[in-house]
């Protein structure tokens, strides 16, 4: 093919060829500056037609020029679209009017580029053409529509037009009524934006232009729209798009109907056929629907979530002995407590008699779904009246997980109901879960609760210190950690007992009690000839929220006799974060009594320079996570490394924790850290161990 072209130009005299197409184009070619006046180099033959200037005459401005024949009312607009495009494509379309030599008016469609010219200038190089008979047709055909605006004004259905970009250009009086204005002027301008002011659900709107566009037409496109007094109907709409001769979209146009009766009669059909007649609660058609969703965002998050079965205990009791009535009351109220119990995200629905379904979403661990669990026994137990009479009732609960235990309705109700039932045997107002190793699991937990409570109450708890040295082994102060031997348990973990007292709202009791046993002992210490070394205590992060923190701690620290100086807060980073104007406050006030203050862990949250800046911190201690790799090179020097550099840089003491070798010491020496804390010097002791400690420190290893 490329030896064909090439042999059919070898004949002709191409420059001829472009000439005589250029000159005999009907329409005006050209090559302009970038200028105030648009200063032609280059014209074709077309503009004596066009314009009724010669090329001579337009050519570098010698008569007149391209800026002074636009009508002055379109300059400013066609500017506008040679600026955008030298910002983006370089290409543009512009439609506008310019003066002919004899006075005429034309409406004429500028194509051009942005393009360099010889010297690399750039330059406009395009074609203009006359257009004013297509722009007067449709001028012709708007004032043919005018002579059936009768038709349109008298309507008893709402008619519209409206621009593409959400603007009223014409509106009907039935429609102003519609939407109650006072006439079709009025609503006009008060719906200046249709996407805004109309449609009562966001993004209405351009669910209408979608349509348009891939089908040219909406029928039956029926959304809520406000009124102007606010408030809200329904209304179906029918439209289509009117198009230019050229093919371009003008504006939309078609009718509206109030179809709000059709609607609620509807919705009021869909209610009943979802919901349960008395409790208001969905029901087993619904239930089906509800479970879907929160299947298919578990799948996509890759979380779980857990099935409930309800069953009332004794609720027949209820029924034969007070009567169906307050039998129906009692459902009622069961339904009310269960919603109660739910985040929004869950679902609760009544399957049937006195039985209730519950869906959890985002399954969170066993100890969400038991904190879930224990709530709805409560609040199902918790009394009522009915028919004058106080009236309690349990219920009994089958659990069943989703994925792990099935994932469609069928079989994680088969599931869960086969547990309810193993409830009700091993005695009412019990749940139990479908599988049977997450029983056991809910049943250690359960009696851990109970044993840790009764080691609060019973003083099973202790405290043990662990030194913090310089290098030398030579001791700063001790970190108080609080341990647990239980009668039951044997020696529980903190890593075990610590999360649980957050959870059942004991971690408050526990901190005070180490904070007092602490500060008591450093009291001793003072005592005894050790006037320097400060205690640090570990607060929690539901303690940190509690307003009055500062005037407890003084309160504790008044009690022993130690003064402020001598006792440091341990605080996790992420505790800094979230309300940071709450933590700058209360950590404001800690530190005006005079305490330190020591970001635990550091490294492992989600803290920034720019946070750690603005709080009156004394002390980072770098994570042992980090601590146990700096000796290794590569990413675990690199990452304490720059732990301590940000802790020097802010002017902060340096504590690494979890330091179990010599070379992990050299190292942090090395990099500047100040404090040490770990095996390598000593485990935590108990308080009849630190005199001796105190009085012969070594390092173990």
């Amino acid at each position: 093919m490329r030896k064909r072209r090439d042999s059919a130009w070898n004949g002709i005299d191409s420059d001829r060829v472009l000439q005589v197409l250029v000159h005999n184009l009907d329409g005006m070619v050209f090559r302009c500056a970038i200028d105030d006046q648009w200063t032609m180099h280059f014209v074709s033959d077309g503009s004596r037609e066009l314009t009724g200037y010669c090329p001579d005459e337009l050519e570098y401005n010698k008569v007149t020029s391209l800026e002074v024949i636009t009508h002055p009312e379109d300059r400013a607009q066609v500017r506008r679209a040679i600026s955008i495009a030298m910002a983006g494509s370089g290409r543009y379309r512009v439609q506008y009017r310019i003066v002919h030599r004899r006075g005429e008016v034309k409406w004429v469609l500028e194509r051009g580029a942005v393009v360099l010219d010889e010297q690399g200038r750039r330059v406009l190089e395009g074609f203009i053409e006359d257009v004013t008979e297509q722009v007067l047709s449709q001028r012709q055909l708007a004032d043919a529509e005018l002579r059936y605006r009768s038709i349109f004004e008298d309507s008893v259905v709402g008619m519209f037009q409206t621009s593409i970009d959400g603007h009223y250009l014409a509106a009907n009086r039935a429609l102003a009524e519609l939407y109650g204005y006072e006439n079709p002027a009025a609503l006009i301008a008060g719906l200046s934006d249709i996407a805004i002011s109309l449609y009562v659900a966001q993004g209405r709107r351009e669910e209408f232009k979608t349509l348009m566009r891939e089908h040219g037409r909406v029928t039956d496109f029926e959304s809520e729209v406000y009124r102007r007094d606010g408030s809200s109907i329904w209304i179906s709409e029918h439209a289509h798009v009117v198009y230019s001769p050229q093919g371009e979209p003008l504006y939309y146009e078609g009718t509206v109907e109030d179809v709000t009766a059709q609607h609620n009669y509807r919705q009021q059909l869909e209610y009943q056929a979802t919901h349960d007649p008395l409790t208001g609660l969905p029901n087993r058609n619904l239930l089906q629907d509800r479970l879907q969703q929160v299947l298919r965002l578990a799948q996509r998050r890759a979380t779980k979530g857990s099935l409930a079965f309800v069953d009332l205990d004794n609720f027949k009791f209820v029924n034969d002995s007070l009567g169906h009535g307050a039998g129906d009351k009692l459902l009622v109220e069961v339904a009310r407590r269960l919603k109660s119990c739910l985040r929004d995200s869950d679902t609760v629905a009544r399957y049937g008699g006195d039985e209730f379904v519950l869906i959890l979403g985002d399954y969170g661990g066993l100890s969400d779904t038991l904190h879930i669990l224990h709530r709805v026994q409560d609040a199902v137990s918790a009394p009522i009246m009915l028919e004058g009479q106080e009236v309690r009732v349990n219920c009994s609960l089958g659990v069943s997980l989703f994925p792990d235990d099935g994932v469609d309705l069928e079989v994680l109700l088969r599931h869960s109901d086969a547990a309810m039932h193993h409830a009700k045997k091993l005695g009412k107002g019990q749940f139990q879960f479908y599988t049977e190793s997450l029983n056991v699991e809910a049943r250690d937990r359960l009696a851990l609760d109970s044993a840790l409570r009764r080691a609060v109450e019973q003083d099973e708890l202790y405290v043990v210190y662990q030194p913090k040295v310089d290098a030398n082994g030579r001791p700063f102060g001790f970190e108080a950690l609080v341990r647990w031997d239980s009668a039951e348990f044997g020696s529980v973990s903190p890593v075990r007992f610590i999360p649980l007292a957050e959870e059942n709202g004991l971690i408050g009791q526990v901190t005070w009690f180490v904070l007092r046993e602490a500060c008591h002992q450093a009291a001793a210490w003072r005592a005894a000839g050790n006037p320097k070394l400060r205690v640090a205590v570990n607060i929690s992060p539901s303690l940190f929220r509690e307003k009055d923190l500062a005037a407890l701690v003084m309160s504790v620290l008044e009690e022993a006799g130690l003064p402020p100086e001598n006792l440091e807060l341990e605080i996790t980073e992420g505790m800094l974060m979230g309300d940071v104007q709450r933590a700058l406050a209360v950590l404001d006030e800690l530190k005006a009594m005079g305490v330190y203050i020591a970001v635990d862990d550091f490294g492992t949250g989600y803290s920034s320079l720019a946070y750690l800046k603005r709080f009156p911190i004394d002390i980072l201690k770098v994570d042992r996570s980090f601590v146990i790799e700096c000796d290794c090179g590569n990413e675990g020097l690199a990452i304490t490394r720059a732990v301590v550099s940000l802790a020097h840089s802010l002017n902060l003491r340096v504590v690494a924790e979890g330091v179990e070798k010599q070379t992990q010491l050299a190292v942090l020496n090395a990099l500047g850290c100040q404090e040490f804390q770990g095996y390598l010097f000593a485990k935590p002791m108990p308080a009849a161990a630190l005199e001796a400690y105190l009085a012969n420190p070594t390092i173990a290893g």
